[in-house]
């Protein structure tokens, strides 16, 4: 890697551009010295070897909160209700039914169960609830759900084995699982900002489960708190080492704290870091096949650079985003449209990434 001025970091670069490792070492000094338009040339290149230089995929799923209520109280979030408030809710297997039809009836085939650590909530719910969309809508619903937190307080409920908890979910109709509650796998940053989620050890378990019981999902990191560059890259790390054990994720997607309450200590992280990170995102994880840039939260002007420093796929259309302002396209025209004036050519994708077109 020879651009303009030799750096002494080159050589990471190069090494990525051979198809080789680069050690968790060189990551870190590629995010504290190394010049963010060399990190992003060489990611855009790879990308471009792997993958049609000219296509940027998307997709189109639903967001169902079958609870706001939430017993972790993380101090980023204001979804949460408290216990007993007038606006705690569960929805029915009805309602959740329902908007799944609204969202069929524009285009999506994906629903992505989502919702608090209620534990007022019995196991057999969740049964009924995957059991119904398949039943009621068909086997070609995708249906990705519940994050390791929730895993793990079904676990904590009903006191059956984590591994039997995912294979039933499995056997009802639960066809992928979320990376969420990840946000920066450190305890030290967790312990400040969410003591009562579930720990890294923890979130790696449920992960790693869902993984050997033939649940893929995706993984992702989100920036722009307390967390310093070296628990940035560990992330990215415990990532990889889990991703050479099961190979069960098909994605990762950087994105960034919003503010949302007065008791969370957000920084404002510039277009530069973004970028950068999207860049040594694809860098770093030579095995997990696609970076997707997070629209939704980093709206379109940063989002169409992140499609030219290494991200192959936007999470789009997200249907009723509740917890996170939306920033993203809010239909399949509009997505398309972006892609488009991004230099690109959209192409519809389901979540396993088969092109649909």
């Amino acid at each position: 890697m020879n651009i303009l001025k030799p750096e002494p970091n080159d050589y990471i670069l190069e090494k990525a551009l051979a198809g080789e490792r680069i050690s968790p070492e060189e990551a870190l000094e590629l995010y504290n010295t190394a010049d963010p338009l060399k990190v992003i040339a060489t990611a855009r290149e790879i990308r471009n070897r792997r993958y049609d230089p000219s296509v940027v995929s998307y997709t189109m799923f639903r967001i169902v909160n079958y609870t706001n209520y939430c017993k972790v109280k993380c101090s980023f979030c204001s979804f949460h209700q408290p216990e007993e408030s007038e606006s705690e809710k569960v929805l029915s297997i009805e309602e959740i039914l329902d908007k799944m039809r609204a969202a069929v009836a524009v285009g999506a085939d994906q629903m992505f169960l989502q919702g608090g650590i209620n534990p007022k909530i019995p196991f057999d719910y969740y049964l009924d609830v995957l059991t119904a969309v398949k039943s009621t809508l068909g086997n070609h619903i995708h249906i990705r759900a519940f994050s390791p937190g929730e895993l793990m307080e079904m676990h904590r409920q009903t006191g059956l084995p984590l591994r039997e908890i995912v294979r039933k979910l499995r056997q009802a109709g639960m066809d992928s699982v979320p990376g969420a509650g990840a946000e920066i796998l450190s305890d030290r940053v967790r312990a400040v900002l969410s003591p009562s989620k579930v720990s890294v050890s923890e979130w790696v378990q449920a992960m790693e489960t869902c993984h050997e019981e033939n649940l893929p999902g995706s993984a992702n990191i989100v920036i722009g708190s307390m967390e310093k560059p070296e628990e940035i890259v560990e992330h990215l790390r415990i990532v990889r080492d889990l991703q050479d054990r099961t190979g069960g994720f098909l994605a990762f997607i950087p994105w960034t704290f919003q503010r949302q309450t007065d008791r969370f200590p957000v920084r404002d992280v510039s277009a530069r870091e973004y970028l950068k990170l999207v860049g040594i995102c694809r860098i770093f994880f030579d095995n997990i096949p696609h970076i997707e840039a997070s629209i939704l939260v980093l709206g379109p002007g940063v989002g169409s650079l992140a499609l030219l420093s290494g991200a192959d796929d936007i999470s789009s259309v997200v249907i009723e985003e509740n917890v996170l302002e939306s920033h993203g396209p809010a239909t399949e025209a509009k997505t398309r449209e972006f892609i488009e004036t991004s230099g690109f050519r959209p192409v519809k994708r389901d979540l396993f990434y088969n092109y649909k077109e």
